[in-house]
C-alpha cells in the first residue's frame, strides 16, 4: 500500500478545521486520512500559536531536502576516476580495481553523460568495435598451419606464445610500420618500427624481440600469410622458432594481436604515418596498454602477469626490457615492485 504525503491544500483544511475546533479524529475522517497521520502532523509543526499550515508547509519542504541521501559522488572520488580515465583506463577495470565495487561501472558512465567530470565526456574513453577493412595486400602458401599448434598453445596455459602482426601508415602516404606482438597468456603487447612492410624488416624485429627475451619466453608464434611473414624459413633456421599461420578469413584465431592493435590504433589513428612516430612517444604509450588491469587476468596487469612468468623462467633478477617500461615506469614503483613479488 503507498503512501501519499499531506498537500499544501490539507494542510491549510487542517489549520482551518482545527480553528473551528474539530478533534484530530473528525479532521481524519473530512480528509480522509488516518487519525495518527493526523496526530503526528500537528504535533510536529504545532509552534506556540497554535499550527500554521504554511509553516508546517515550509518545514515539511525543508525536511524533504535534507532526507534525500547525499550519494556516493564526491569530490575526491571524482578526482581519482578523472585520473585513471585521463590514463586510458575504462569504467569497468576503475570500477573493480580502484573503487573495489562501491560504485559500479554503469555509474561511471551514468555519470559522464550527465557531465559529472568537468573535464572528460564519453568522447575521452577507448573507441572499440572499429571496423577493418579487408585485406588487399600479397599472401603466400607455404608454413606451418594452425591446425598443427600444439593445444596447449590455444589454452593459453603456457607461458612464451606469442601472435604477430604488423601495422600500416596510410597507403600510398609512407612505408613506415609496426611490427606488432602480444604474448598469449600475458597478454603483454609490445611493438617495433620497421622503416617498412618487407620479410627483411618483420625478420629484424622477430629477432630483436628474440634477443632481448630471456630463454623460454618466445617459444612460437602465431600469425597471418602476409607477406611480412615469407621470412618463416628463415625464423625456423636461425632461432628455432616455428609459427603457425592462421586460415585465411579467421582474424580470431589471432583475436588477441588484433584486439590490441586496436588499442594502439587509438593513439596512431588511420592515416597516421608512422615514420614519424617517436620511440619514447611508443613506448610510453605501449605502457599505459599494458599497465592497465584486465578482467580476463583477474583484474592484475599484462606488465605484471609477463613480469611474474619470467621471474619463473629465470629464477634471478629480471632485466626488464626498455621497450617494457614507459615514462612513469621505474623499479621503485610500486606497480613494478609487486610484478617482482
Amino acid at each position: 500500500m503507498s503512501y501519499h504525503h499531506l498537500t499544501t491544500f490539507e494542510r491549510g483544511r487542517i489549520q482551518e478545521l482545527l480553528t473551528l475546533g474539530y478533534s484530530h479524529r473528525r479532521i481524519a475522517q473530512k480528509l480522509h486520512r488516518h487519525r495518527s497521520s493526523i496526530d503526528r502532523e500537528v504535533h510536529r509543526n504545532a509552534t506556540s500559536t497554535g499550527y500554521v499550515g504554511e509553516a508546517a508547509q515550509s518545514a515539511y519542504t525543508t525536511r524533504r531536502t535534507h532526507s534525500k541521501p547525499k550519494g556516493k559522488c564526491t569530490e575526491d572520488l571524482v578526482g581519482v576516476i578523472t585520473d585513471k580515465l585521463l590514463a586510458t583506463w575504462s569504467p569497468e577495470q576503475i570500477a573493480n580495481t580502484v573503487t573495489l565495487g562501491s560504485v559500479s561501472f554503469k555509474t561511471i558512465y551514468n555519470w559522464l553523460y550527465v557531465g559529472v567530470f568537468p573535464t572528460i565526456t564519453v568522447q575521452t574513453l577507448r573507441q572499440k568495435g572499429k571496423r577493418r577493412k579487408t585485406e588487399k595486400r600479397g599472401k603466400f602458401s607455404m608454413g606451418t598451419p594452425i591446425s598443427e599448434r600444439p593445444k596447449e598453445v590455444s589454452s593459453r596455459d603456457t607461458f612464451g606464445h606469442w601472435e604477430l602482426d604488423s601495422m600500416v601508415s596510410s597507403r600510398g602516404e609512407s612505408k613506415g610500420c609496426f611490427a606488432t606482438f602480444i604474448e598469449r597468456k600475458s597478454r603483454l603487447y609490445t611493438a617495433f618500427k620497421t622503416p617498412d612492410r618487407t620479410a627483411a624488416s618483420m625478420q629484424a624485429a622477430i629477432t630483436n624481440l628474440y634477443n632481448t627475451l630471456p630463454k623460454g619466453a618466445f617459444k612460437t608464434g602465431t600469425t597471418d600469410r602476409g607477406k611480412e611473414f615469407a621470412c618463416c624459413t628463415a625464423i625456423q633456421a636461425n632461432l628455432g622458432l616455428t609459427l603457425y599461420f592462421a586460415d585465411a578469413y579467421s582474424s580470431w584465431q589471432r583475436g588477441s594481436n588484433e584486439n590490441s592493435n586496436g588499442l594502439l590504433r587509438e593513439f596512431y589513428p588511420k592515416k597516421t604515418d608512422l615514420a614519424l612516430a617517436r620511440q619514447e612517444e611508443l613506448t610510453h604509450n605501449l605502457f599505459l596498454i599494458n599497465s592497465r588491469l584486465r578482467k580476463c587476468l583477474g583484474w592484475k596487469s599484462p606488465i605484471q602477469v609477463f613480469l611474474h612468468e619470467v621471474a619463473h623462467l629465470t629464477r634471478q633478477f629480471i632485466i626488464i626490457p626498455y621497450w617494457l617500461m614507459g615514462a612513469h615506469c621505474d623499479i621503485e614503483n610500486k606497480e613494478c615492485d609487486d610484478m617482482h613479488e
